[in-house]
C-alpha cells in the first residue's frame, strides 16, 4: 500500500472546473449550491479525479517507465468534495503480470481511495 497526497481543493479552480466542464448549479453557484443537498458548493467528480491524477503522476507514477493506462473498471464518489478540503490518496497493487505482447512490460491492478 502507498498513502500520499496532500492536494487542496481551490474554489476558484473548482467554479472554473465546474463553468467549463460540468456547469450544474452545485459547482458553479454559490447561492443555488447553498439550497442544495450538499448546503454549498462541492467540487464534481471529474474534478476530484483530475486532482487525484495529479497526485498519483506527482508522486507514484514512474516518470520513466510508463506504457500509458487501458483505463479503469469502476469509478465511484463516496462523499462530496469541498473547496478547502485536503485530498490525498491511498494505492493498493492488487496484481500485477507481464504482458503477453510486450515481454518488457508489465501491467497492475491497483485499488485508489481518497
Amino acid at each position: 500500500m502507498h498513502q500520499f497526497g496532500s492536494i487542496i481543493v481551490d474554489e476558484n479552480e473548482l467554479l472554473d472546473f465546474g463553468k467549463r466542464f460540468v456547469p450544474l448549479s452545485y459547482y458553479v453557484d454559490k447561492e443555488a449550491a447553498k439550497k442544495s443537498i450538499y448546503r454549498g458548493l462541492i467540487a464534481s467528480g471529474w474534478h476530484t479525479a483530475a486532482l487525484t491524477m495529479r497526485l498519483y503522476i506527482d508522486h507514484y507514477l514512474s516518470k520513466v517507465a510508463n506504457l500509458g493506462s487501458p483505463g479503469c473498471d469502476k469509478l465511484r464518489w463516496s462523499q462530496p468534495v469541498f473547496p478547502g478540503d485536503k485530498l490525498s490518496i491511498r494505492i493498493t497493487v492488487m496484481e500485477t503480470r507481464r504482458s503477453d505482447s510486450k515481454p518488457d512490460a508489465a501491467s497492475s491492478s491497483r485499488l485508489w481511495k481518497f
